[in-house]
């Protein structure tokens, strides 16, 4: 049997609204709530509303999670994951009426209401095959042509751009720079940009910025190098903090701004959260370097079992650069696993991601490949991975992970430029992140990863709404 244990939640109100006037002018106030319970395989179900009554100081005893809706911190830049050469291979492999499923499932009107999108300048591990847009030694680039996007990196951006709107927010990160540019004459294993090739490397961005919006795709950003540290069987490339700020000062961020891309994004780091910190500090710490940078990128693999990760040391990057925005660029589950595409943990471990990384100061959340094939690709070093949706190309057949619903409970419901409000948990079992759109409506995601059902209070100022939290479940509740 189940232990049933006792917890409550503070909620906050609306951010320009006294809490005490708040519920002075809204006696009875009700909070919709959407549950998915993996125990009885329920998925975003509408359990209908819950009603405030008086209830009185919380007991040391019982779990809460407090929300101070005056403590107001990031706001969201939005939501969204990866359209990779394996993911848009994938996608026009599969019937057209799955095409607009996968479409509205991400981008539609009842979607999961994203709104950011990354992509892979030249080839990753996520494509097929590897390519770069220039010929070899092509100095002057006057080879370069994303003729080889045009296939189906460039029309699934495009589909996802015309669903998504005005918020659209689309940003990419190379993996590797052409062989010839690099010390070790490859586009695997790493290697270095060569010193001579630095500001040939910088224009190559600009190319690529103005032959996609010369497309019609808007470009908001970009990243300086996926996971600069990582020697790679695949697509890699190394710069140090120093070698990064470098080719940033003297080459990327002026030949940005002198071709008129002032307004771009740039992300320094892209890599994982364990080294956060020392590359921030250092990459950061010459004024003139600092000011091409607005952002922080971070993936989550500094463990490969994802069960510790270091979130505090975002923290104390936010806390050290408040003028630059931290943005998670990727993270997947690896090893995929057709057997396991139903595990409520793969859905658990993007929540527990997400939630700590919006407390910790997060305003742009990237999920890695939006789509992928039945094999966990299609990917040509065999780096097989999970995605949120699976497509059986062979088939036909469109299957939703418990990562597609774990991250729609966030990503449905707080939208670009909701203000994160202070929150903090008591209990390990509850991990919670509140936030308040524009319109006023509070948004709280709260998760039971526990084995244990847990009878919830969600308290505001002395005012309650009974709620439970089943074990292995995720629910939004909406005031």
């Amino acid at each position: 049997m189940r232990k049933l244990i006792v917890s409550c939640f503070v909620v906050g109100v609306a951010v320009n609204v006294n809490a005490q006037n708040y519920w002075k002018k809204n006696a009875g106030k009700t909070a919709k709530v959407i549950l998915t319970n993996s125990k009885v395989n329920e998925k975003m179900a509408d359990k209908g509303a819950v009603k405030f009554e008086q209830f009185g100081q919380p007991k040391e005893t019982e779990a809460c999670i407090f929300v101070a809706p005056n403590f107001k911190y990031q706001k969201l830049i939005g939501i969204g994951g990866a359209i990779t050469d394996a993911s848009a291979e994938t996608f026009y492999k599969m019937p057209k009426n799955k095409q607009k499923e996968i479409l509205d499932a991400y981008f539609g009107k009842n979607g999961l209401g994203y709104t950011v999108v990354r992509t892979n300048m030249n080839s990753c591990d996520f494509s097929s095959d590897s390519y770069t847009y220039v010929e070899d030694n092509d100095t002057s680039l006057k080879t370069f042509n994303v003729a080889h996007d045009e296939k189906y990196k460039i029309p699934m951006i495009k589909e996802a751009q015309k669903a998504i709107g005005n918020n659209f927010t689309f940003y990419f990160s190379p993996w590797s720079p052409p062989a010839w540019m690099k010390s070790n004459q490859s586009l695997y294993k790493g290697g270095r940009l060569e010193n001579q090739y630095y500001q040939t490397w910088a224009d190559y961005y600009i190319k690529f910025i103005k032959e996609y919006e010369k497309r019609g795709i808007n470009i908001w950003g970009l990243t300086v190098q996926n996971e600069p540290m990582a020697t790679q069987s695949w697509e890699s490339c190394i710069y140090t903090a120093e070698e990064e700020g470098e080719f940033l000062k003297k080459n990327l961020g002026p030949t940005l701004w002198k071709n008129g891309y002032k307004d771009k994004k740039v992300m320094i780091w892209d890599h994982n959260r364990d080294l956060i910190y020392q590359r921030a500090t250092t990459t950061l710490s010459d004024p003139e370097t600092s000011k091409y940078a607005s952002g922080i990128g971070y993936h989550w693999y500094e463990t490969w079992n994802n069960k510790t990760q270091l979130f505090d040391n975002l923290a104390e990057t936010h806390r050290a650069f408040p003028d630059k925005f931290l943005a998670f660029t990727e993270g997947c589950k690896e090893q995929f696993n057709m057997d396991k595409i139903y595990d409520v943990s793969l859905g658990e471990l993007y929540s527990k991601n997400m939630l700590n990384d919006f407390n910790k100061g997060n305003a742009l959340w990237t999920d890695w490949n939006i789509l992928l094939d039945e094999t966990g690709g299609p990917n040509h070093k065999g780096n097989f991975c999970f995605a949120p949706i699976i497509a059986d190309t062979k088939t036909g057949e469109v299957f939703y992970t418990y990562e597609y619903y774990y991250i729609g409970h966030v990503s449905k419901y707080i939208k670009p430029n909701a203000q994160r409000i202070g929150s903090s948990s008591n209990r390990a079992a509850l991990t919670s992140s509140a936030f308040m759109n524009e319109n006023g409506q509070l948004v709280t995601v709260i998760m039971n990863d526990s084995d244990n059902d847990i009878e919830t209070n969600l308290w505001i100022e002395g005012k309650a709404a009974k709620l439970n939290a089943p074990a292995h479940s995720i629910q939004t509740v909406i005031l």
